[in-house]
């Protein structure tokens, strides 16, 4: 088999990002599944091959074409200096795939109010590289030690002076009485090729389908399909409350009995999710009957 023909080595995030991954997944139309401590699920497609991999560790493997793609946060991207091709990123708090930040933190009644307090002092963290670089461009002499885990807790209880962690709403670490001196890096999942997979043109053709339907996946996550019947002295009226991504689809009913000798449409469109709550009552005040509501996997 020639290395074009064999499968896709793609990159699956082990944690926080499995499950959420996996679901995003499954509405692109891929089905995932783990098996027990496996650390390759099996896919419904034979184009490509799923590894598990910690996303620490996720852009170094992809970058030496131990995997032809993946997904990983943008934090480890640049923690690990990688060379890699991104081809999206995957941000949507519907399926927990969200965008986190980096951040300074000290206790709260710590003295230290500026990162230029803390020199001479040590500082842990799993993100050393950024962290160090962070320092070191504003001239600050800092001791950085890599943390195994428990970060919170080493500054909560003194063991350090300050950490760099990650957080998405601050709201965990004030619960631990912790505050946020700076923001050092924002991060979000992504999803990225290694660079000689990205110019092989069958790897490539995947990875852009991957691509494409997952960012049609995330996108359905914000809209719902909508469809009406409205009556044709009423259309007009429905049709101008409506949003759509080009022009609402209006086709003719059926003539039957029970439409009593008028004429009706049925209108299907594409909306935010947001809106339909305040807009049904309003398409039902404009004439607009037996209106259905519906998810949608994909819009692209």
């Amino acid at each position: 088999m020639s290395h074009s023909d064999a499968p896709l080595k793609l990159g699956i995030p082990k944690g926080s990002l499995e499950k959420s991954t996996i679901e995003l997944f499954a509405k692109a139309g891929w089905r995932i599944q783990t098996r027990g401590r496996s650390y390759f699920p099996s896919i419904d497609d034979p184009g490509i091959r799923c590894s598990l991999m910690r996303p620490q560790e996720m852009s170094r493997y992809i970058e030496s074409g131990f995997l032809d793609g993946g997904v990983t946060g943008q934090d480890w991207i640049v923690e690990n200096a990688s060379r890699v091709h991104t081809l999206c990123d995957l941000v949507y708090s519907k399926v927990s795939l969200q965008g986190t930040r980096w951040v300074l933190v000290v206790r709260d009644d710590s003295p230290v109010q500026r990162p230029e307090d803390l020199a001479g002092k040590r500082i842990a963290t799993e993100l050393v590289n950024v962290t160090r670089a962070f320092f070191a461009g504003r001239k600050i002499d800092v001791e950085v030690e890599f943390s195994w885990g428990a970060t919170e807790a080493k500054v909560a209880e003194g063991l350090v002076d300050a950490i760099v962690d990650v957080t998405e709403t601050g709201s965990t670490l004030r619960a631990n009485k912790l505050r946020i001196l700076c923001d050092l890096l924002p991060s979000n999942p992504q999803l990225v090729a290694n660079l000689d997979a990205w110019r092989d043109p069958a790897r490539r053709e995947k990875l852009e389908q991957i691509s494409l339907l997952l960012r049609g996946a995330l996108e359905a996550q914000a809209q719902v399909g909508i469809k009406l019947n409205v009556r044709r002295d009423q259309l007009d009226p429905v049709i101008g409350l409506l949003p759509s991504l080009t022009a609402p689809t209006v086709s003719n009913l059926y003539p039957t009995e029970q439409l009593h000798g008028e004429e009706w449409f049925s209108v299907e469109t594409v909306i935010r999710e947001a809106t339909a709550r305040d807009l049904i009552p309003r398409l039902i005040k404009a004439g607009a009957i037996g209106i259905i509501e519906y998810p949608l996997n994909k819009v692209i």
